[in-house]
């Protein structure tokens, strides 16, 4: 019997099929159970920010800072989209890929765990009614017999310096699509790609003040296509009705894991004084921003090490451009006795909005031929070795100093009439939250 074409295509398309259902792996885990699908075994989760992370330990590691302890709070999933069938469009657990974000930096940042604490209540309560052991006896007071239950004295507990809280605040459907769809004689093929995004919200908080130290808005487009072919026409009396295609789109949860962790990067930066920009990955090819130039070591004017009062020549190194540092969003420092004050944040050399202010007034007032003396602050829980700390305060002057040229103070006018001395291990409080770290003066 000789078989039409057309009913060769049909029988080919069915056969494939049907050896498609059986191509995936099966393993028979136990003899009386069917055969189960095995995919892929467990990986660690990657994203293209695990170069940034390590780039971001190393630089900190470098500049030998303190270990900052971080707390994570909730964040939620602002979108309000919801479906009947499947449930929240986008995951619930911001907050658990923020704490992964900071794990990747290693010993650099010590994480405290503020998110999910009943266990740690829990026990703390058994402990508090006398209830918890740990399979000793203690001493409690000598003299006395010792005690099964673990004694508490407090203060175990360490606190945070700062934590990030925030929310996935966009997710926008198909901002973008296109395509092409033709057929001839019931013979087509098509294809279309689409284009939508979400959007996330972060924000760094100082622990001990509530100031808002740092926010970050970011958005990441998701992109998928689909493509096809098929079939559909009369071959003499038989109907041929066949389609193939495929469609692919980019992890919807992995686009908002990236974008969460680009906001880790630039919030941690912010504490370090660190511009992120260096680590960020680039794409030259889509028009990102090109790498930011390279230290170059310049001369300013600084107290020399003996701190005897008279200004001298100290090598730093410095950024052309203004540094990324920490800048807080609704931060005050209030002057004392008409004293003229200029805060930087904790281990920024950027100058800010209350610092640019009170350069703006300075400037203005020594351009009257006025003398105008000021002090340098920074916050209060700055402890730097002192190799660390001269350098960081070299670079604060050298930012004020340019900020006040920028404003036709000649630098020439601009000098140091004191620093803390190399082996000076205190500080010297300067109002709530602040200590002075230099004092400047600009002369007639």
């Amino acid at each position: 019997m000789v078989v039409p074409w057309s009913k060769k295509i049909a029988l080919c398309a069915l056969a494939g099929l049907a050896t498609g259902c059986t191509t995936l792996p099966t393993q028979q885990l136990a003899p009386d159970e069917a055969p189960v699908i095995v995919g892929s075994a467990a990986r660690r989760n990657f994203t293209q920010m695990e170069p940034a992370f390590g780039c971001l330990a190393d630089a900190m590691r470098q500049r030998k800072q303190p270990v900052v302890g971080i707390a994570v709070g909730d964040v939620k999933d602002y979108t309000g989209k919801y479906s009947q069938n499947e449930g929240s469009t986008i995951t619930q657990g911001g907050a658990l890929m923020i704490y992964s974000a900071l794990g990747k930096l290693g010993d650099v940042v010590q994480l405290q765990e503020r998110f999910d604490t009943r266990i740690a209540e829990l026990e703390l309560a058994y402990t508090d009614r006398r209830q918890l052991g740990d399979g000793r006896t203690h001493a409690v007071e000598q003299g006395k017999p010792a005690v099964p239950w673990v004694p508490y004295f407090g203060g175990t507990i360490l606190r945070s310096n700062y934590y990030i809280v925030g929310g996935i605040t966009e997710l926008n459907y198909n901002i973008g699509s296109g395509g092409f769809e033709a057929a001839v004689n019931g013979v087509g093929v098509k294809k279309r790609t689409y284009t939508m995004n979400i959007g996330v919200d972060l924000r760094l908080v100082d622990t001990r003040t509530l100031v808002v130290a740092r926010t970050v808005s970011l958005q990441k487009q998701i992109i998928g296509e689909e493509i096809g072919a098929g079939v559909y026409r009369f071959f003499g009396s038989d109907l041929v009705d066949i389609n193939v295609g495929g469609k692919s789109q980019e992890p919807l949860q992995l686009g908002v894991r990236t974008t969460i962790e680009q906001g880790v990067v630039e919030l941690v930066s912010a504490i370090a004084g660190i511009d992120p920009q260096d680590c960020l990955p680039r794409d030259k090819a889509k028009g990102a921003a090109a790498p930011a130039a390279q230290p170059q070591s310049v001369a300013v004017a600084a107290a020399p090490a003996n701190g005897n009062g008279k200004n001298g020549t100290h090598k730093v190194v410095v950024n052309d451009e203004t540094q990324s540092g920490l800048t807080p969003q609704n931060g005050a420092v209030s002057a004392q006795g008409g004293e003229q004050l200029v805060p930087f944040e904790f281990g920024s050399t950027a100058i800010g909005p209350q610092a640019m202010s009170m350069i703006e007034q300075m400037a203005s007032e020594a351009a009257r031929g006025n003398s105008v003396g000021f002090h340098l602050l920074a916050r209060d829980n700055e402890s730097w070795p002192p190799v660390q700390r001269r350098e960081i305060t070299n670079q604060r002057i050298k930012a004020i100093t340019d900020a006040l040229a920028a404003k036709g103070i000649a630098a020439t006018r601009v000098g140091v009439t004191w620093m803390p001395n190399p082996t000076d291990s205190g500080i010297v409080r300067q109002g709530a939250g602040y200590q002075r770290i230099a004092t400047m003066v600009i002369a007639r």
